[in-house]
């Protein structure tokens, strides 16, 4: 099955001159989620994961089936005010400016082994924060996944030095 036919290009959205990589489509499938989920779980069969991570919100969707795969827990990166209890936070760039995650501090323990699952690695800026806030907590980033690649837009290079999957590159 070739997942990146699974995946909807929306032209204009959310800005003139972006192509939206639209992975509901992907999603509903039952057949190219599972394909999906499976795919992005292997490489890290073997790793003994503690610890998924999903960044919100599309993160949510790949991260969880994946921890549930690997027999592991799974934590939540949320935007600033949505989480309950006492939080970290990181702000980053963007290429418009500045926006931030925050983590649950007592979410990852001291030597935790970490997975961090999102369905888009673009600039690499919400990957980078969510690194560095698991890597204060102590917690050892074992890999980064990721349903869908922009690799024209060098997020890779920005994470140089983890463990990067992806599944579906665009160029």
């Amino acid at each position: 099955m070739n997942l990146q036919e699974k995946i909807r290009n929306v032209p204009n959205f959310p800005q003139e001159g972006i192509q939206f990589k639209d992975i509901t489509t992907l999603l509903k499938d039952r057949d190219a989620f599972r394909l999906a989920i499976d795919m992005l779980a292997t490489p890290y069969q073997d790793q003994k994961i503690d610890i998924v991570i999903g960044p919100e919100a599309r993160g949510f969707a790949v991260g969880a089936p994946v921890a549930y795969v690997l027999g592991a827990g799974f934590v939540p990166i949320r935007k600033p005010g949505k989480l309950p209890a006492e939080t970290i936070c990181h702000e980053y760039s963007l290429e418009y400016g500045k926006d931030s995650l925050e983590i649950h501090k007592d979410a990852i323990k001291p030597g935790d082994r970490v997975l961090v699952v999102d369905d888009l690695l673009a600039t690499g800026g919400t990957t980078m924060a969510t690194v560095k806030m698991v890597e204060q907590l102590g917690g050892s980033i074992v890999g980064l996944a990721f349903l869908i690649e922009l690799s024209f837009l060098n997020g890779r290079q920005v994470l140089d030095g983890y463990d990067i999957t992806s599944l579906i590159q665009y160029a």
